[in-house]
């Protein structure tokens, strides 16, 4: 098209031909990116330009004006995006005139399946909305006209742009407050499996809020690398439109390879650490403009006061207090002292981090440049100093991380550890984890740091929790990989030959006590004895302790609870007693508690099942109530074939997830003098949702189940139809294997598998096939992961030989693949 006057010409396109031209446009390879976005704007601007150039004509309408705002102003169309119109007019035409001069634009949208985000105003209806609409105001100031009147849409921009700058005051922080509200409500995008790149925290509504500030002239964004952020977010959602041919700005599971396949990236993962990337640019981008907003207004309202009490003359400077060695607070910030030198000062880096996460101040970001850009690299091993001025600055809880994403931005992480590199932005899949690795190790080290008065080298504790997972992105077991490189790293920090091999100890074990409390029997002498072989000391076990327990916290509320908790608390304190020299017992067989034993009576006379439903607690907490880890339940019933999958199954029919079980046959004398044998079924458990059930209910159907009245794999099979798992989402295929050593009264099989209603019913019913007694079962939920170990024996009571242990576990990996 041609722009001549006042006004802007069409080139007269075809209108008819826009959808074949924009379908050509979207499948073409040659021209994805910023180049197809804007390709996509022009071609949209020639036929709407055509549309409204003609209806002016056939309808007598002067002084109007087709304006795009929001991203189609900014010429950034994606395939789906919607198009936002507005059409402005001087007020002057004929209403009817006017509104088929609209409906000769707008249908023609529509007809084509567009989406259109339409309003007709005058220039002061325009200023009044967007004085009353935060969003409508934030839309006008990326106005850009299509055609008609050059001249109206001129003079609209400078009044709409005026007056943001002369409210900059008042509107600036209720922007600040829509972007918190839409960040508690679409969470954190680069921490999220499938993110929302439009709306999360660190997304594209964020670049449009930095630019509206940056207008305000009040303050401006860090320019480095934000258009490229914004580039990648952007062509990931055009992939995303391409992908599902929906206008959607989610990244679900099931199409993330689909669009790193459209975007040429090696799979999933790059995809995501690609958008992580991004997105963290931006939130920084963000933390660091609104912090400045602040300042300035904040400096406003104060300037005028300080002004009258120093007589009318010149604002005072900012006072300057000194933190440490070349390191001052300046107005709210961390910045460096005038007599600092940071090309001299390798360990100013560190120095100036922990001063400020020990004063919970943000660090300048105009100093951590200069310190990237001047301070020399750390010579290796590090000084005392480096070394100690780490540890203060993971010591200092909450307020690390704000200071430890400061350095990230500017690459002075990756700097100091070489090795950060491979786990920076690093996706984790399991949805148990709430963080990326890299912030997940930051995480470990803000808990840990509530528990460095439980162990005596709480620098230790914390290096291990910052290090913990860094083996992660590299081949094969991340504890075993990790080890290797957190022995390197531990050195580089400058740790003596001991302290580098308890670090190294640590993260190569640092998930040893929660697998072992929760997948193993603790009553089993090599269980303990194993746990002690491989910690090695009491000192090594006191930091696996703290070490254990700040991991799971890290990683979301799903990994820890006061049951986890008191399952390592006991495994400790039995490991602790063999490495103080008290070997463990071999387990003699336990009588029943009082509970048990009165439900085996019960049972013995009845004939059972007798059950027994009641919650458990612990020791109260710091409020002083007792804090619920579960709830047991007891069964009793005379010994035979098929209890554990019956009970199982009933227990998922009135969902009830498993935490625990322990089974153990028991023999009671009769009134004929023969001993009975019984069975009692110790389980602890927790409802799904809603209330637990009543035993008497838990009772029928168990008495169902065992004379096969109850059809419970029907059942199950009929409520998995009913609530079908999301399309598009394929669990890896479980797998079952023998653990090696695992004990020597029984024999392990360990089951991984993608947690389901009924699974332990299919895993119980498995074995009962197999001809082997179930002596424990430990079952631990991780997400949708199912990890469960089983200590069966013969029906003598001893462990299978190794081939029928290995026939065994394959059995029961072939009923659960089917």
């Amino acid at each position: 098209m041609t722009r001549t006057g006042t006004t802007i010409e069409p080139a007269d396109p075809e209108p008819g031909g826009y959808a074949a031209a924009r379908l050509r446009l979207l499948q073409g390879k040659a021209r994805s990116g910023p180049p197809r976005r804007a390709a996509l704007a022009s071609l949209t601007d020639d036929w709407l330009t055509a549309l409204f150039t003609a209806a002016a004509r056939q309808t007598g309408v002067h002084g109007a004006a087709l304006v795009a705002v929001g991203g189609y102003g900014r010429g950034e169309l994606s395939p789906r995006s919607d198009l936002d119109l507005l059409l402005l007019h001087d007020g002057n035409a004929d209403p009817a005139a006017l509104a088929a001069l609209a409906d000769r634009v707008w249908y023609p949208v529509w007809d084509l399946g567009l989406a259109l985000d339409h309003s007709v105003r005058t220039p002061a209806e325009a200023r009044r909305t967007a004085g009353e609409d935060l969003k409508a105001q934030l839309g006008l100031l990326d106005a850009r006209p299509v055609a008609g009147d050059l001249g109206l849409v001129a003079a609209m921009r400078t009044t709409v742009l005026a007056d943001w700058r002369n409210q900059a005051p008042k509107r600036l922080p209720a922007l600040h407050e829509l972007c918190r509200e839409r960040a508690e409500r679409h969470g954190e995008l680069r921490f999220l499996l499938e993110p929302d790149l439009k709306e999360a925290r660190g997304g594209l509504r964020d670049a449009t809020a930095l630019r509206a500030v940056a207008a305000s002239w009040i303050a401006d964004a860090p320019r480095e690398g934000l258009a490229e952020a914004r580039r990648v977010l952007l062509d990931a959602r055009d992939a995303l439109h391409l992908t599902t041919g929906r206008a959607t700005d989610r990244l679900a599971l099931q199409e993330q390879d689909q669009v790193a396949a459209e975007l040429g990236l090696l799979d999933a993962d790059a995809l995501l650490r690609q958008v992580y990337e991004a997105a963290r640019t931006l939130s920084y981008a963000t933390d660091v403009t609104w912090r400045e907003v602040d300042r300035v207004l904040r400096a406003r309202s104060v300037r005028p006061r300080l002004r009258a009490m120093l007589g009318g003359g010149r604002t005072a400077a900012p006072e300057r207090s000194p933190l440490a060695e070349g390191v001052v607070e300046a107005d709210g910030e961390v910045v460096l002292a005038r007599t600092a030198r940071p090309e001299r000062d390798p360990v100013l880096v560190l120095r100036a981090a922990a001063a400020a996460a020990q004063a919970d101040l943000p660090l300048s970001r105009h100093v951590v440049r200069r310190l990237a850009t001047a301070a020399p690299p750390l010579p290796v091993p590090w000084p005392a100093e480096a070394r100690e001025e780490l540890v203060t600055l993971l010591g200092a809880g909450e307020a690390t991380v704000p200071v430890w994403e400061a350095l990230e931005a500017e690459g002075l992480i990756t700097r100091l550890l070489p090795d950060w590199e491979r786990v920076h932005c690093r996706p984790q899949r399991n949805p148990v984890h709430t963080w990326t690795v890299d912030r997940h190790l930051v995480e470990a080290a803000v808990r840990a740091s509530a528990l460095t008065r439980r162990v005596h080298r709480p620098d230790l504790l914390l290096v291990a929790a910052l290090l913990h997972d860094i083996g992660k992105g590299w081949p094969g077991d991340h504890s075993a990989a990790g080890e290797v490189i957190a022995r390197d790293m531990a050195a580089r920090i400058g740790y003596d030959q001991h302290d580098v091999g308890v670090i190294a100890t640590l993260v190569r074990h640092h998930l040893l006590l929660v697998e072992t409390a929760t997948r193993r029997d603790l009553d089993d002498p090599a269980t303990v004895r194993s746990v002690a072989t491989a910690v090695g000391s009491a000192a090594t076990l006191e930091l696996l302790h703290a070490l254990t327990e700040a991991d799971a916290l890290a990683t979301g509320p799903a990994a820890w609870s006061a049951w986890r908790a008191a399952l390592v608390a006991d495994l400790v304190g039995r490991v602790a007693a063999v490495l103080a020299g008290r070997a463990p017992e071999e387990p003699e067989p336990t009588a029943p508690g009082a509970e048990q034993e009165r439900l085996a009576v019960e049972a013995l006379r009845t004939g059972g099942p007798v059950l027994a439903l009641h919650a458990q607690t612990e020791a109260p907490d710091a409020d002083g109530e007792p804090e619920p880890v579960g709830v047991e339940l007891h069964i009793a019933l005379p010994d035979r074939p098929g209890v554990l999958p019956a009970a199982a199954g009933v227990l998922a029919l009135h969902r009830l997830t498993v935490r625990a079980a322990d089974l153990r046959a028991v023999e009671l004398p009769t009134e004929l003098g023969d001993p009975a044998d019984l069975l009692l079924l110790s389980w602890r458990v927790a409802a799904e949702y809603g209330s637990l059930p009543q035993a008497t209910r838990l009772r029928a159907d168990l008495v169902r189940a065992l004379d096969g009245s109850l059809d419970i794999a029907a059942r199950l099979a009929e409520r998995e139809a009913a609530y079908p798992r999301r399309r598009g989402v394929k669990a890896p295929p479980p797998r079952v294997t023998v653990a090696a050593a695992g004990s020597r009264l029984a024999t392990v099989i360990e089951v991984r598998a993608q947690d389901a209603p009924g699974l332990l019913h299919r895993i119980g019913r498995a074995l009962e096939l197999s001809g082997v007694r179930v002596r424990s079962a430990h079952v631990s939920t991780l997400g949708a992961n199912a990890v469960d170990a089983f200590y069966v024996t013969d029906t003598d009571g001893k462990p299978l030989p190794g081939e029928r242990a290995l026939a065994v576990a394959d059995a029961v990996e072939a009923a659960l693949r089917a």
